[in-house]
């Protein structure tokens, strides 16, 4: 035909809308111009203004797995979904709308064109406000007799943010079971009184009134009240909004509790009606019963009035308004919880408080008129009335939910958790309890509500340094929500309980729900880590050292302090505490390296210390360590850290200025004829401002010796002996000396052929930096060998070997004799050593050729002395003999002859003696302990006597024998 087909249009409700939490949400959706089947498919989905941009599927007529996991249970339990109105137009129904359905919505409708044209979704908002409205009205039992008037007041309220209207009516339930509502009288929203049809006649009349009389207060009055008129009553309010398209539409209704009213006809000469303020009541309500005597005249007449439940007996009341309780209910009327009374003689009212299961039945108003008060025989009239109460058992619908913001933290973080508590009607109490993981079935009370709102703490939550000052409020939607705000450790871990309790008429009800909470370690993950861009630095360079701090969790956050640590090298004692910098930025000053502060700077980056220092002393070489240290955050004062960590040490070697020492290396010898002796130290190059220190060493002629220090004199001439050069008299013959800038001398006075050997210097080089003085190196010179100018005439001494053996505690002298005369003018002198096994001999005494006596060790000079028989006679005598005196021994006779007049005495010749190995033997008393205590000799000498006597008697019967024959 040449016609196109038409364009597909997708409508939706025109928006933004509004409308309350709680309520009946309805969406229309429609689609026209569109090719296909006539029934069309919609897909509803919502925009949320957290993510606008990303698409949360609701809900779908095709495709049942369409909804998202957050509307999948709504769905299913029809709490969302979509009715269709015709083919092309659906409702999208919300039967509970939740805060969290705000957004903007849309509608979809899958393509079944041949072709894409036209629009295939559309979209509004929808904006969830609070609820409100409220609507109150004190319940009432009301008796009125036919033809009184009425006045019922209905406390009406809002305060929503948008721009609403109300409507105000007032409606009647006739029947005990009746649920169809007859409307009295409306003010609607348009501000207009609407009458109910069997109330129109009489509000034209004036007879049915609705006023406000208050900015909340609204009023109806029924004047001429009729039986038509008896039943419940109450007060339905209802908010109204414009919505874009210009249609109101009511967002909010509530209703009020009922107030029951009889009406007593006229007419009859004696009638009695009972009514209830509610026939059906739960356990803990309050049951009033009116009984209403219809009479004329009814003042000047006497009636007694007995109550009963399911005909049997409560209470009665004679025509005196005395009160009579039957036995079972009397303990109930002490306790307050039953009350009976005559407001007037023709008006009894019975009332209940806190009805239990056991009240519910058909109650009876049994009326008795009487001519004579009190006389039971002029009973005129019995009329009774009887009405059925119902009473339900209390049943709760309180829901509880827990939820935490914080599940995963770290010590010292705010733990927030959230006890939503909906479906209460009565007042709530609260108790958080912690369920520690390392301690199964044990619980630990946090914090309390009580109903009233007074707050209380645990035990261990009541001193606010350790964790803070807990904090339990209830916000304005039924959510408590409890915050601690530092958590201590890793025990801070675990469930944490929330039991809400619900209070109502005398009756209370328990729910309960768990949130986990895992509290990590300050010290898990906290890492540092020291490295330093160089490890060896110059004399007077500057370097740094860096600590890189890690842990699993924010440090900015948390209170750190950082110390540096330094070990020198070598160790001189424990590790120095140089600088601390504390969480408030304080820096403290270690005293164990005082030039140190002057000579440090600090800096920090994000997590990264830094220590600089400047112009680098031998004194800063060591080892460095950096030590952190973390507290909890939200809690003063800090007390102990709760995690520290060491980083990696970092060695710093410091390289002093090069050593330009050089010292003559050429051997050399030196012979010489006198007593006196010098040996030369030359320093070939050195610094000007360097100062030395000079060891002089000798090395025995033997090729093993090893050498032996006579003496150091350090940088400022101050001398040092060695072991073998102690004795006054070896201090006395060997000095060391400088004689120039770079000349030292080693003098030998009155030499002895024992002084013989090879001699050498090791010069150190020190230098004064700063702080102190410093060794920069050290040179070693050549050999000087030193031997005496011998004539060729030998000594003639006794060379042969001896052994000689001596009791300890006793004399021993060991022999030394030379052999033929001296010449003229000669003089001897002898040395007596012994033979050390570590290859030097050691010398023990020395006979000078002047005649002085010397003892190098000293400790051996009270036993030591020369017995001369004769002038050739050097033979020492041991006194007292020891263990430690077992060795080889021998001497040495020197000859000595003076050159002339007032010239030194030179050394003509020498010889040495041969050894005499002495042989020390225990005390006798020692040599019997030792006989008697070995085994073998014991034995022999127990059974001597045994043995003895046995040869005896074999001796004896030898003889006999011999005679006898």
């Amino acid at each position: 035909t040449g016609l196109t087909p038409g364009q597909r249009v997708v409508t939706i409700q025109q928006g933004p809308l509004y409308r309350t939490e709680g309520s009946h949400v309805t969406l229309w959706c429609k689609v026209s111009g569109y090719q296909g089947p006539a029934e069309q498919n919609f897909q509803w989905s919502i925009y949320l203004p957290s993510a606008p941009e990303r698409e949360v599927q609701i809900i779908s007529t095709v495709d049942p797995s369409f909804p998202y996991a957050i509307y999948t249970q709504r769905v299913r339990g029809r709490g969302v979904f979509v009715e269709r109105l015709q083919g092309d137009a659906v409702l999208l129904h919300i039967t509970e709308l939740q805060e969290r359905d705000a957004g903007e919505y849309e509608c979809h409708t899958p393509n079944t064109d041949e072709r894409y044209f036209g629009s295939y979704s559309a979209k509004t908002n929808l904006s969830v406000i609070p609820d409100t409205l409220s609507a109150s009205m004190a319940p009432q039992a009301l008796t009125r007799m036919e033809g009184d008037a009425v006045e019922l007041t209905c406390e009406v309220s809002k305060s929503t943010a948008q721009h609403t209207h109300l409507s105000v009516g007032w409606y009647l339930l006739r029947g005990a079971g009746e649920h169809r509502a007859e409307e009295i009288l409306t003010l609607s929203k348009d501000f207009t009184l609407k009458p109910g049809p069997s109330y129109e006649q009489r509000f034209l009349e004036g007879d049915v009134q609705l006023n406000k009389v208050g900015n909340t207060t609204y009023k109806l009055i029924i004047r001429g009240v009729k039986p038509s008129d008896q039943g419940q009553l109450y007060c339905e309010a209802a908010e109204w909004i414009e919505d874009p398209d210009g249609t109101w539409k009511d967002i909010s209704s509530k209703q009020t509790e009922r107030t029951s009213l009889a009406v007593v006809s006229q007419g009859r000469d004696l009638s009695v009606d009972i009514t209830a303020a509610e026939h059906s009541l739960s356990e803990g309500d309050t049951l009033q019963l009116s009984c209403v005597v219809g009479a004329p005249e009814s003042s000047s007449r006497h009636f007694q009035v007995i109550w009963l439940l399911d005909d049997m007996e409560v209470a009665r009341v004679d025509p005196h308004g005395v009160l009579v309780w039957e036995e079972e209910y009397k303990e109930r009327a002490k306790l307050g919880q039953l009350q009976a009374f005559k407001p007037s003689n023709r008006v009894y009212v019975l009332t209940i408080y806190e009805v239990g299961l056991k009240d519910k039945g058909s109650y009876q108003c049994s009326v008795s008129e009487m001519k004579t008060p009190g006389d039971l025989h002029s009973i005129q009239t019995v009329v009774s009335s009887s009405i059925q109460v119902d009473v339900k058992p209390i049943e709760s619908h309180m829901r509880l939910s827990v939820s935490t913001s914080t599940p995963r933290v770290t010590a010292g973080d705010a733990l927030v958790l959230h006890c939503a508590v909906q479906g209460a009607t009565g007042p709530v109490s609260l108790r958080w309890w912690h369920l520690p993981p390392q301690h199964p079935g044990r619980r630990v009370l946090v914090a309390t509500m009580e109903r009233d709102g007074t707050l209380g703490l645990g035990g261990a939550y009541q001193d606010g340094r350790a964790r803070g000052s807990l904090r339990l409020q209830k916000e304005s939607s039924g959510t408590f929500t409890l915050v601690i705000p530092s958590t201590l450790d890793e025990d801070d871990s675990g469930q944490y309980r929330c039991e809400a309790t619900q209070w109502s008429r005398g009756r209370n009800w328990t729910e309960k729900g768990e949130a986990a909470v895992t509290v990590s370690s300050m010290g898990l993950g906290l890492h540092a880590t020291l490295r330093s861009r160089i490890a060896t630095v110059s004399y007077g360079q500057s370097f740094e050292l860096f600590c890189q701090v890690e842990a699993s969790y924010t440090l900015e956050d948390v209170p750190v302090s950082v110390q540096w640590l330094f070990q020198p090298s070598p160790p001189t004692g424990p590790v120095h505490k140089l600088v601390q910098v504390l969480p408030n930025g304080t820096v403290v000053w270690g005293t164990a390296q005082p030039r140190f502060q002057g000579k440090a700077q600090l800096a920090k980056a994000d997590t990264s210390f830094r220590l600089h220092i400047h112009s680098a002393l031998p004194a800063n070489e060591g080892t460095y360590q950096c030590e952190v240290e973390v507290w909890r955050r939200n809690i003063l004062p800090l007390g102990q850290p709760a995690a520290s960590t060491s980083s990696n040490a970092v060695g710093i070697k410091v390289v002093l200025p090069e050593s330009k020492l050089q010292v003559a290396t050429k051997d050399s010898s030196v012979e010489i004829a006198s007593a006196h002796a010098a040996i030369e130290c030359r320093i070939v190059f050195a610094q000007s401002n360097s100062q030395f220190a000079v060891t002089w060493y000798r090395l025995p002629l033997a090729a093993d010796a090893a050498p032996l220090q006579i003496v150091r004199a350090n940088y400022s001439s101050i001398l040092e002996y060695g072991s073998e050069f102690s004795s006054p008299a070896q201090k006395s013959r060997f000095l060391s000396q400088r004689v120039s800038s770079n000349v030292f001398q080693l003098q030998i006075l009155s030499a002895e052929a024992e002084d013989q050997g090879r001699y050498y210097c090791v010069v150190e080089e020190w230098l004064w930096l700063v702080d102190g003085w410093y060794k920069l190196g050290e040179g070693t010179s050549g050999r000087t060998t030193l031997k005496f100018e011998l004539s060729e005439r030998e000594l003639q001494m006794e060379k042969t070997n001896h052994s000689i053996s001596a009791r300890e505690g006793q004399e021993v002298t060991l022999p030394c004799r030379l052999l033929g005369a001296l010449p003229p003018g000669s003089r001897l002198s002898a040395t007596w050593f012994q033979v050390k096994s570590s290859g030097g001999d050691s010398a023990l005494l020395s006979l000078r050729h002047d005649g002085t006596v010397e003892y190098p060790q000293e400790p051996l000079a009270g036993r030591l002395y020369l017995r001369r028989a004769s002038a050739g006679d050097f033979s020492l005598t041991l006194s007292s003999a020891e263990s430690g005196d077992a060795g080889a021994y021998y001497c040495q006779l020197q000859e000595w002859k003076q050159q002339s007049e007032g010239k030194d005495w030179a050394l003509q010749a020498l010889a040495c003696s041969g050894y005499t190995q002495l042989a020390t033997i225990p005390p006798e008393s020692t040599v019997l302990s030792r006989i008697c205590s070995s085994p073998p000799l014991l034995n022999f000498i127990l059974y001597l006597p045994l043995v003895l006597i046995l040869l005896l008697v074999l001796a004896v019967f030898c003889l006999y024998c011999k005679f006898r024959k």
